[in-house]
């Protein structure tokens, strides 16, 4: 090259090899990397995000205050086709996974404390899903939600007082019957969501305490046609208010054989494989392969409260005005804004990138999992809800500690997701396993 050609000369069989690169790698399998949503995507996402804005928001202090369950709020979702089976189904199949964590974000951007109302039962009908039988799904998934006209919500319960975390330590028991083909429970749930108010409670009780959680199972419990489940104490919970979270209770529960979830001679069947040791990881717990359905879909719950921190704080920042300026002008309050913005959209790839991996394994293909990429999403996203809460309340400084604005409330519901579906603790557990390949304690 000399100054009088500054023009690299190119090959013309370096263009020819570019050339045929180009057209063999434009086809199937080599499609060009893209964040870009499709229409009809956006279009599900703004009508989330426009209820979440004419409906949730202006509810939201009100049932945050009453502590009670948002019924009428549920009842407008179910009419517009927002809540029931139909709606999580659209949502759910979308080869992209990403049409979930699209609308949870937005839900939970109007609302936390609703938005587990309207949420809740999917944990319940995730785990009809992903342990029960096509036959289930029909005579179940549909009476967790009831109809538009006659609401219903839905409760899973799995945690107990004395086995959070660890839920090998589960110990309500479902013992069968042979004499009336039924299963018996017995044992206490704690922190349910919607727990003793719900028709359908889907219940993980241990079958056999010597195969510790291969020896667990899931049941169906419904509430309107049994005797002995009953209600313990409603807790009263730092945030999520509008949420009904409670205690249950099962004294001698007597449900048909049939309701257990994957079908008695499936359950047999592996039982019968984890006591001969002939498969060490026979089967997946009920309750793990739930949290594994929902871990992202939490994620972006808890990106939707970030985010709604985050925007009510910048544009405070931007009409707020100390010493003649507003408070954005002066770098504090504009980096402290700046790190809220990278750090949401940085939880916000994890939860898409996570939510694609989980769309490709319901798939049946094999998506290349190295490093616990659900509880990265998980982990993330809860970490950066209260970080970014908490940033919000310091920007507006005394305002942002009352009640008179909404980061409060944001603040106290952020919390949930460091603890809630797997403790921070516990994500980084699954990490390090991951990576690791060694059982980390």
């Amino acid at each position: 090259m000399t100054m009088t050609d500054p023009k690299p000369a190119v090959s013309t069989d370096v263009m020819a090899l570019a050339g045929e690169l180009g057209a063999e790698r434009s086809r199937p399998g080599w499609s060009p990397f893209s964040f870009a949503l499709n229409d009809e995507q956006r279009e599900i996402q703004a009508w989330a995000h426009t209820f979440a804005a004419d409906v949730m928001r202006p509810a939201a202090a009100e049932w945050d205050e009453r502590e009670e369950t948002p019924w009428p709020v549920i009842q407008e979702a179910a009419k517009i086709g927002l809540y029931g089976l139909d709606a999580n189904v659209n949502l759910f199949v979308d080869p992209s996974g990403l049409l979930l964590p699209l609308v949870h974000e937005e839900l939970f951007w109007g609302d936390a404390g609703i938005g587990m109302s309207l949420k809740g039962t999917g944990l319940a009908s995730s785990a009809i899903f992903s342990n029960g039988t096509p036959e289930q799904w029909s005579q179940w998934m549909g009476r967790c939600y009831g109809t538009p006209d006659d609401v219903q919500v839905a409760a899973f319960c799995s945690s107990e007082p004395g086995a959070g975390s660890d839920v090998s330590a589960i110990r309500t028991r479902a013992t069968y019957d042979e004499k009336t083909d039924e299963w018996v429970i017995n044992g206490q749930k704690a922190w349910a969501t919607n727990g003793g108010i719900a028709d359908i409670h889907v219940v993980v009780a241990t079958v056999d305490p010597d195969l510790g959680t291969k020896g667990q199972a899931a049941f169906v419990v419904p509430r309107t046609e049994v005797h002995g489940l009953e209600q313990g104490t409603k807790l009263r919970k730092h945030g999520l208010r509008a949420s009904h979270t409670a205690d249950v209770f099962f004294d001698n529960v007597r449900i048909p054989a049939a309701n257990v979830l994957g079908g008695k001679e499936k359950l047999d069947a592996r039982l019968a494989k984890a006591r001969e040791a002939a498969a060490s990881n026979a089967g997946r717990n009920a309750s793990m392969a739930t949290f594994e359905m929902t871990r992202h879909i939490v994620g972006a719950q808890a990106i939707g409260i970030a985010r709604a921190a985050y925007e009510f704080a910048l544009d405070y920042a931007k009409g707020r005005e100390q010493f003649g300026r507003p408070i954005i002008d002066n770098q504090g309050i504009a980096f402290k804004l700046a790190d809220m913005a990278l750090e949401i959209d940085a939880a916000r790839l994890l939860v898409w990138r996570a939510a694609n991996m989980s769309a490709a394994l319901m798939r049946g293909e094999s998506p290349n999992y190295q490093h616990g990429e659900g509880s990265m999403a998980k982990l993330k996203a809860g970490e950066v809800a209260v970080k970014v809460t908490e940033e919000a309340i310091q920007i507006l400084g005394g305002n942002g500690y009352t009640r008179e604005y909404p980061v409060e409330r944001m603040h106290r519901d952020a919390k949930i997701y460091t603890i809630f579906e797997g403790t921070s603790e516990i994500q980084r557990l699954v990490i390090s396993r991951a990576i690791s390949g060694m059982r980390i304690r």
